[in-house]
């Protein structure tokens, strides 16, 4: 089949690799129909995160199960599935408690040893405790495969720093970073009730989406004169809960700063350069709270599962440019080069 794969920083490439095969009795295989390209995997791209020359890559992924291994019960031939970003077994003490990103049999799509999702098939393992199964009738919507493709990471990963930010209904809100999990985090916001919603961001494609989203208000500068701008806009005070979602030292200064005393940041930027962003006195001080981390998006996609179906979200804006299995090297250079907000690919 073909997928992509990674050998050095801004090399890109997709080349035929062996089919994905059942190996263990609780695997399945999955035929790809949508996957995407994730802010994340630029920073492999950028050359900031290791990865060894030609290992697969892209965690994103929905398509059709071709075969089933004998121990798997949830699941059978020609059922149409999304995959979160992270495997994990469903049955472990972590998977119990709703940690799936903690099991300790799970992992990383496009890890050593791993198909990635940006390919033309994957080997899931722990399929019955990974994989949630779709209505087959979502196979021949495309714009809802799209809107459904965002439960494998981006929706589950903005809703999971709001819900670490404490959204409740009639709070107000600010989002640090205008990429995919930030706009996804403004959805969630609305979703769970905010009545004011500031997203911080320069790009007006973006902030475009941000408002249609449910932002109320848009901050435009960067450093000191958006916590200004935000603090203008909530009395002095600042925000209830803010979600920082880009995760470097600037990102997560601004977010501390515009923090309300008493409030709570929901972080899911991952963090490269963030280690001196927070000032533990500051939070101390402020009574700031701090949640976050890698989101357990396997927990969250049926929830949110209901409400992509029934129309009550529609996370599908995000994505603004479409390729084909060959067309991803150009997708990334797309993406690093940020004339495109999240790109789609079928295969």
């Amino acid at each position: 089949m073909r997928a992509t794969v990674i050998h050095a920083p801004h090399d890109i490439r997709v080349e035929e690799v062996p089919d994905p095969k059942v190996q263990v009795s609780t695997d399945a295989v999955v035929r790809v129909l949508r996957a995407c390209i994730c802010g994340s995997d630029l920073w492999a791209y950028r050359g900031e995160s290791a990865r060894q020359p030609g290992q697969r890559i892209g965690h994103e992924f929905l398509g059709i199960v071709e075969e089933a291994g004998p121990e798997v019960r949830g699941f059978s031939k020609g059922d149409l599935v999304v995959a979160p970003f992270v495997w994990s077994d469903g049955t472990c003490d972590f998977c119990s408690e709703g940690l799936t990103t903690s099991c300790p049999q799970g992992g990383f799509w496009g890890s050593v040893g791993s198909d990635g999702g940006q390919g033309e098939a994957v080997r899931v393992p722990f399929a019955d405790g990974t994989l949630v199964k779709l209505p087959a009738d979502a196979a021949c919507d495309d714009h809802l495969l799209t809107a459904l493709l965002a439960l494998s990471d981006v929706m589950g990963t903005g809703h999971h720093a709001a819900i670490g930010a404490g959204v409740t209904r009639g709070s107000t809100v600010a989002v640090v970073g205008d990429g995919a999990v930030g706009l996804c985090g403004v959805l969630a916001a609305k979703r769970l009730g905010a009545e004011r919603i500031i997203a911080l961001g320069r790009h007006q494609v973006r902030t475009d989406i941000a408002k249609l989203f449910g932002a109320t208000d848009v901050v435009a500068e960067r450093g000191e004169a958006a916590v200004d701008a935000v603090r203008e806009l909530t009395r002095g005070q600042g925000a209830h809960a803010v979600i920082e979602a880009v995760g470097t030292e600037q990102s997560m200064r601004t977010a501390v700063e515009i923090t309300r005393d008493g409030g709570a940041i929901g972080y899911v930027g991952v963090p490269h350069g963030s280690g001196t962003g927070l000032d533990l006195g500051v939070m101390f001080d402020r009574n700031i709270a701090l949640r976050g981390g890698v989101a357990p998006v396997r927990t969250y996609i049926p929830e949110l599962l209901a409400d992509v179906l029934d129309g009550t979200i529609d996370p599908s804006p995000v994505f603004d440019l479409t390729v084909g299995i060959e067309g991803v090297p150009d997708g990334y250079r797309a993406m690093d080069e940020r004339t495109a907000l999240k790109v789609l690919v079928k295969p």
